[in-house]
């Protein structure tokens, strides 16, 4: 099954731990390394410096003047402060809250007072003023502070409800009914290809329960749903036909845990499951420079290969974009009798 044009039609842009420490990732408040949230708080002091910059303004030329001088100051200051933040962030991770937002704040207060020395190198004031760029710095760093606490809020009952969603459908009564009477089947005729699938579904239950961190590799994803599909393939023998198209170089990537894993379930659901031909299903990874592709395809003979509410996909394009914030990209399509699913993260 070829897949290098399906999407052609967008444009190309040990033991189970307790319930409650399976529920609890470990979330960085500080993570200011992704290039969102670089983005959007460049954008957010720039805006206020630009309102800044009005006050005492006569005209617009005297406006762009002034908001060149104060970009001078701020932008490096803004950057330093991004830098510090993301260097530090697993230190400041150890604090307490509240002392992480005081870390915060006095790093604002020093970015702050690094902009001002800019501005009395340069010698465009006439009386540096110290204390008014220490505490407008402590400010705008609060307040950024504030955006990423909430940023790193939103991602924890995110994990957890995909994580409850993950366990549910990959212990779905009729997928372990089935499963299981395919091991009996094969216990006298085949008993050691009887083995490996329970081996494979013991594998699944053992990933599904154990602690996973924030991120996991493109490596670990791919030999779960690697387990799954060797599952499926015994209950559907010839009618499941299985390519992958692994590139090796891609394998360090970091995705959100038990990501691939419902899409090639969607895969099974909506393509084998309700053709009595079977469907192909094929898996490819690729490292294009500084971005791996990822994509999961399978032939059908429905309209809607997605099939149900589209749920599991929302879920992983939400926990993709927590995780790569606009570094990821996600692309979901129907052409030509073939349903595509494509990532693009960060190699």
């Amino acid at each position: 099954m070829k897949d290098s044009q399906i999407l052609s039609v967008f444009h190309d842009t040990a033991e189970a731990p307790d319930a409650n420490a399976v529920l609890r990732p470990a979330v960085l408040v500080f993570d200011a390394c992704h290039v969102g949230v670089v983005l959007r708080a460049v954008l957010f002091v720039q805006s206020v410096v630009a309102v800044a910059a009005m006050f005492g303004a006569a005209t617009p030329q005297d406006w762009l003047t002034r908001m060149a001088l104060f970009t001078g100051a701020t932008l490096p200051a803004t950057l330093l402060w991004l830098i510090v933040a993301c260097s530090l962030k697993k230190l400041l991770a150890r604090l307490r809250p509240a002392l992480q937002q005081a870390a915060g704040v006095a790093l604002g207060a020093l970015a702050g007072l690094y902009g001002c020395a800019m501005l009395a190198m340069v010698g465009s004031l006439q009386s540096a003023p110290w204390w008014a760029s220490a505490f407008a710095g402590a400010l705008l760093s609060a307040a950024l502070v504030a955006a990423l606490m909430l940023r790193a809020k939103g991602r924890a009952p995110t994990a957890v409800a995909a994580r409850l969603a993950e366990l549910q459908a990959r212990i779905r009564p009729h997928f372990l009914f089935n499963t299981l009477n395919s091991a009996i089947a094969l216990v006298r005729a085949e008993p050691r290809q009887a083995e490996r699938l329970l081996e494979d579904l013991s594998d699944l239950f053992r990933h599904a329960l154990k602690e996973q961190g924030e991120s996991v590799t493109l490596a670990e994803e791919i030999a779960l749903a690697q387990r799954y599909l060797a599952i499926e393939q015994v209950r559907f023998g010839e009618r499941i036909r299985i390519a992958w198209a692994l590139d090796a170089a891609a394998e360090s990537a970091r995705l959100p845990p038990l990501l691939l894993q419902p899409l090639v379930e969607n895969a099974v659901r909506h393509g084998v499951e309700p053709s009595a031909s079977g469907a192909d299903i094929r898996v490819s990874t690729e490292c294009r420079g500084s971005r791996v592709v990822i994509k999961v395809s399978n032939t059908t003979s429905g309209v809607n290969s997605a099939g149900g509410s589209g749920t599991a996909l929302a879920n992983v394009r939400e926990r993709l974009s927590l995780l790569h914030d606009v570094q990821a990209y996600f692309q979901s399509g129907l052409k030509d009798g073939v349903y595509q699913v494509r990532i693009e993260v960060p190699a």
